[in-house]
């Protein structure tokens, strides 16, 4: 039986208070033993300055949130996901979205940058628009890691609109898929929980969601509503509106059970 914790987060331009803020929740999952705990999107910084995630860039494999993340598996002998942190990359102006899974001996087992960039006007009388790829360069490798938990998929946020991006993951031996977010308020509110039950139930897979919550910035709202979705499409536990943790015990034997019993994705014609 493995035990994920989803840590739901207000994060906001104070990177010391994201970090504090992250621990204290980090341990709670640590204290309700969890083996594996999931941060949202953007877990260090978020803020309506598109190039401040620029000044805390770090090379990859060495900076104080990785140190950070590697420090907090360690102590507390956990499996961490950092949902997204800015990595360096070639271009000067530009970082990696990088999503990093950090083992309890505090090594760095995985990474994945963000393929999909939030490019969107989501309101344009209240002109809430994103420009993702004005300050991030898009990934183009599909992650799925062969933990000794299980094997994970990894996806974040905007990403979860592509659903041939989750049937890649589940071709690839994915039984987990992971989606530390920051989903916006106004779009959270209408396509989140069915984003999310579509691509468990679609794939027959566990589905484990990580979510920015509340007033994040002056002019950045989140949704919240973090949860644990299994192949049937229940939701096996969430939060609402407020930061906190909130776990579920996966049975991956049922899961087998399930594809073998409802064979869907054997069925596959294209």
């Amino acid at each position: 039986m493995l035990r994920i914790a989803t840590i739901q987060m207000c994060s906001t331009a104070r990177v010391e208070d994201n970090l504090r803020q992250a621990s204290q929740l980090l341990t709670e999952a640590a204290e309700e033993s969890a083996n594996l705990a999931v941060l949202p999107e953007y877990f260090p910084i978020i803020s309506d300055v598109e190039t401040d995630k620029l000044a805390i860039q770090e090379e990859f494999g060495n900076g104080p949130l990785q140190k950070f993340l590697s420090d907090k598996a360690t102590e507390l002998g956990l499996w961490i996901m950092g949902g997204s942190l800015p990595i360096r990359t070639n271009n000067s102006n530009k970082v990696a979205s990088s999503c990093l899974l950090y083992a309890p001996d505090g090594k760095c087992f995985a990474r994945y940058d963000k393929m999909h960039l939030f490019d969107v006007c989501v309101n344009k009388d209240e002109k809430e628009a994103y420009n993702e790829s004005s300050t991030i360069v898009a990934g183009s490798d599909i992650v799925v890691a062969e933990t000794p938990l299980a094997k994970i998929g990894f996806s974040i946020c905007y990403d979860l609109r592509f659903a041939e991006l989750y049937r890649e993951m589940i071709s690839r031996g994915a039984t987990v898929i992971t989606v530390p977010s920051a989903f916006t308020f106004s779009t959270g509110r209408r396509h989140w929980q069915m984003l999310l039950s579509a691509r468990a139930v679609e794939n027959l897979c566990f589905v484990v969601a990580s979510n920015q919550c509340g007033q994040n910035t002056a002019n950045r709202r989140t949704w919240g509503h973090s949860m644990i979705i299994d192949p049937w499409g229940d939701v096996l536990c969430s939060l609402e509106d407020k930061p906190g943790v909130a776990c579920a015990d996966i049975d991956l034997s049922r899961l087998n059970e399930l594809r073998s019993s409802f064979p869907a994705l054997d069925h596959r014609v294209l």
